[in-house]
């Protein structure tokens, strides 16, 4: 009677260690039960929005319920994050990480929330790099040719961005940061309107990304010197990466997937399986291609640790130019 009243309560205590991973395992594959908003901090039809809503159309396919795309525009994609930072940590409300969010928690004095604090990292979706490009009638056609330039020409070259913090004025002062050179900041709302005036001889250089740049040098109309990745893009395999002449120099604009603190773990990995089962899917890594990025699979760790990186890395580069939002 005694060797059964053990066996009961042994049974009992099995059951209860079990029944927390029945919970998640169930909640999980309940998740999600309605639609799940994806907030992007910029506005529709750039880069960022196009890789949103790839990456929301194969998240809705595969879960069967919407992903919505909701542009959060203003801050330099504060509004975006600081509303995903409030949102109930359940799973339908998830923010588009970009490097953005690296480079403001230095760029900002002030700030509601603490990016890597308080948005859970959930899964990597693409890089794609920046190239350097110049218009066709300036003298330096290389890298070193341009160094060199500047270096004779103080004071005389300016480079246009899409305003202080994006992340084609940071990596313009990476590169004047590891080279020694001087160039005039001049900020534009938007990376668009700085390509304009860089065509109309207006600035000697923009940073641009790549999916945004592309057209324009294919029609001849801008001449690139080198790519901002580590090695040189699919996409424009005939250009140098800066860091054959800069060694050590890398600046990649990075997106993924966050969301708020507190998440259920078993929700995270829920979404970081089916985004990197998107990432090796033919078709989406064909269409990733097509706007010169490349697919980043990593594990949420993986990707909070890298994001982690890049704040640091971005911080050195915001101290150095004495640049505040």
């Amino acid at each position: 009677m005694r060797r059964r009243a053990v066996i009961s309560g042994m049974g009992v205590a099995a059951g209860a260690a079990v029944l927390p991973v029945t919970s998640r395992l169930a909640r999980a594959q309940a998740y999600p039960a309605r639609p799940v908003r994806l907030m992007v901090g910029f506005a529709a039809g750039g880069t960022t929005d196009l890789g949103a809503r790839l990456m929301g159309q194969w998240l809705s396919d595969r879960l069967g319920q919407q992903f919505l795309i909701e542009n959060r525009t203003g801050a330099g994609t504060n509004i975006a994050t600081d509303a995903v930072v409030r949102a109930p940590p359940d799973g339908y409300t998830l923010l588009v990480v970009t490097a953005s969010n690296a480079i403001n928690a230095t760029l900002y004095d002030k700030l509601g929330f603490d990016f890597l604090r308080d948005i859970a990292p959930v899964a990597g979706v693409m890089r794609y790099p920046l190239v350097m490009q110049v218009n066709p009638s300036f003298p330096a056609k290389t890298v070193p040719e341009f160094i060199s330039y500047a270096k004779s020409n103080v004071g005389k070259i300016s480079y246009g961005s899409g305003g202080i913090g994006t992340s084609i004025q940071v990596a313009t002062e990476l590169f004047k940061m590891m080279t020694g050179v001087e160039m005039t900041h001049v900020p534009y709302r938007g990376g668009a309107p700085a390509m304009t005036d860089l065509m109309a001889g207006q600035v000697q250089v923009v940073f641009n990304p790549v999916p945004e740049s592309i057209e324009f040098i294919r029609a001849g109309k801008l001449h690139p010197l080198a790519v901002t990745s580590a090695t040189r893009s699919e996409v424009l395999p005939d250009v140098p990466a800066l860091g054959e002449f800069v060694p050590g120099y890398e600046a990649s604009a990075v997106q993924g997937i966050g969301a708020p603190r507190s998440t259920p773990a078993d929700i995270i990995d829920r979404l970081n399986k089916e985004v990197n089962a998107g990432l090796t899917d033919p078709n989406l890594k064909a269409r990733f291609a097509d706007l010169g990025a490349t697919v980043f699979p990593v594990s949420p760790a993986e990707f909070g640790s890298f994001m982690a990186e890049e704040t640091e890395k971005w911080g050195k580069v915001i101290r150095f130019s004495r640049r505040k939002a």
